[in-house]
Parts: structure tokens; sequence; C-alpha cells
């Protein structure tokens, strides 16, 4: 669990755009970011398994 310290510094405006640091709005993390989605690869897991994302399904072959 990501430092409220952290999240809050992260959602702040910085001075310059190369500052900016990409955390998940939902747990905080920073790391396994998706860009597309906006957050971690494991709350993208979460809610894509429970049909929360459209357009998203899980593969199978």
């Amino acid at each position: 669990m990501a430092r409220l310290a952290m999240r809050v510094k992260a959602a702040r405006k910085p001075k310059y755009m190369t500052r900016k640091h990409n955390r998940c709005p939902l747990c905080g993390r920073p790391r396994a970011y998706i860009r597309d989605y906006d957050m971690c690869r494991l709350c993208f897991r979460k809610l894509a398994s429970n049909g929360m994302i459209p357009g998203v399904v899980k593969a199978s072959w």
C-alpha cells in the first residue's frame, strides 16, 4: 500500500511536466502503470475479470 504522502504528492500538479510521476488512482501503486487505462496492472486485472472495464475480455485460445 502506498503511503498517503506519496499519493498526495503525485496528485499535485508538478512545476515541470517532466517531474510528473504516474500512480494508480485506486491503490497508489507506482509501478506497472497502464497509461491507456490510468491504473496499475493489479487493479486492471481485478476490474477486467469482474467485467467493470468495457471492451476488455479475457484471452482464451
